[in-house]
């Protein structure tokens, strides 16, 4: 509950949204604390699952694609199905969503035989699986590096400023990753804040070169750092799904507004029957009332809405099971 954390620790976590490998020395600085009580925070945090910096990785720079899925189940196989889901390597979100009967998710496929094996051979077949829709993501308006605790954190932009780390200079070409990388990833997919000098046990590189590989992955547009938070402790207590039809003309129009809406984590232009999607947060289902009939209502050229409220969300990130 929102009551279980204090001001300094939603600040902490809001400097780690900043900049996840920050020096507790800087963000001690900051938040005008001890490097020590920083480092105790931060400890009982992530000890507590409130917590995570995680190394994310940009499917779209190893060229594979996004699908978010929506799977219809008898209730009584809903969740052991979005279980299964969820030990796969390639899913992340997985809810179960319109009062326990569906499952939602986004799945990352490598090439397109990845995505007829899923979408067309495996999931169908499931037992008790009664419809498949897949919606292929086009565009992203938020999310990935922007995470909502930079929405919702209380830092002022002084203190911002202070811990934005340097731009990262984009380079254009192909990403190519040897087993090194893919240790070096996975081992950032489960802790961003790994030391350099473990991180080069888990690759047999030299902490130099860790370094050196890791600016080379950033500028490539591959990894970033990004934060696996419990939202409660920002007072958030609903996730709802948006899926929206909007006349093309206008389609970039709402998804930018989206965006910058305060209680969006997620949005993105999709493939499909609707062509936005979002992931909304609010406090409570007066708030999301309130948001829906005033910011969603006022968005250009919306035809047609579905909302559904997730119930329990089986996985976050890629790397949870």
């Amino acid at each position: 509950m929102e009551s279980d954390y204090d001001e300094l620790d939603r600040r902490l976590v809001h400097a780690l949204q900043i900049d996840g490998r920050a020096p507790f020395s800087t963000i001690a600085e900051v938040l005008g604390v001890s490097d020590r009580t920083v480092a105790r925070r931060y400890a009982r945090l992530r000890s507590a699952g409130a917590v995570r910096v995680l190394g994310g990785v940009d499917p779209a720079a190893l060229g594979a694609i996004l699908w978010f899925l929506r799977v219809r189940c008898a209730p009584a196989a809903a969740l052991p199905v979005a279980e299964a889901l969820a030990r796969r390597p390639d899913t992340s979100w997985v809810s179960l969503s319109s009062g326990g009967t569906e499952i939602t998710c986004v799945v990352r496929t490598e090439s397109e035989a990845d995505s007829e094996a899923l979408l067309l051979a495996k999931l169908p077949r499931t037992p008790r699986v009664e419809g498949v829709t897949a919606h292929s993501l086009l565009h992203s308006f938020y999310g990935g590096p922007d995470n909502l605790v930079g929405k919702l954190g209380s830092l002022n932009a002084a203190a911002v400023e202070r811990l934005r780390p340097p731009p990262v200079r984009h380079r254009r070409g192909p990403v190519r990753l040897d087993d090194g990388d893919r240790k070096l990833l996975g081992l950032l997919a489960t802790d961003g804040r790994a030391g350099f000098e473990q991180l080069a046990a888990a690759t047999g590189w030299s902490p130099t070169t860790v370094r050196r590989r890791m600016t080379e992955l950033r500028e490539q547009g591959l990894l970033y750092l990004d934060i696996d938070v419990d939202w409660r402790m920002f007072g958030v207590n609903t996730r709802t799904l948006l899926w929206l039809s909007v006349a093309p003309a206008h389609l970039e129009e709402a998804g930018q507004a989206l965006a910058g809406h305060p209680e969006i984590a997620f949005a993105a232009a999709t493939t499909g029957p609707t062509n936005l999607y979002a992931s909304v947060v609010c406090t409570n289902q007066q708030e999301l009332y309130r948001y829906l009939t005033t910011r969603v209502a006022a968005l250009p050229a919306i035809t047609n809405l579905e909302t559904a409220p997730v119930i329990k969300t089986v996985k976050q990130a890629a790397n949870q099971a």
